[in-house]
């Protein structure tokens, strides 16, 4: 890794359902990209990564969050250059969703529907480390 990467973090937000205690996963659109993904966001400097993953999901999400595991660490390039992005699994605590200009909706989807509904191929691979990880927690 050089010195050109990258540096971001993100989570994998769950809750159960308040409706029938399912698992949901919390998922982002960002009209800059109109895509569908996980909160994430670019990392402070000398900020430690689950500490940006929460700070991320917070801004983006309204939600704070209580990390789990670390899940896959993603690597890939945008705009020519590398980029890193670690996540966590992270349960949703309290907090509400209020549109801004980064993120404009937010979905609590099945997993199956979540990994149905990303745009990036690479981040439904987080959604069944998710499910490894609360299988085996």
């Amino acid at each position: 890794m050089n010195d050109d990467t990258i540096q971001a973090a993100g989570c994998v937000l769950w809750r159960r359902s308040p409706v029938d205690g399912e698992l949901e996963v919390c998922l982002v659109h960002r009209p800059k990209y109109d895509d569908w993904s996980h909160p994430k966001g670019k990392l402070k400097r000398d900020e430690e990564p689950l500490t940006g993953a929460l700070r991320e999901v917070a801004e983006e999400t309204g939600y704070d969050a209580v990390p789990g595991t670390e899940l896959p660490t993603a690597h890939y390039l945008a705009n020519g250059r590398p980029k890193r992005v670690r996540y966590w699994a992270a349960e949703a605590g309290t907090g509400s969703f209020a549109p801004n200009h980064e993120v404009d909706r937010l979905l609590w989807l099945s997993p199956t529907a979540a990994r149905n509904r990303l745009t990036q191929p690479r981040d439904r691979i987080l959604v069944d480390a998710l499910l490894d990880a609360l299988r085996l927690a």
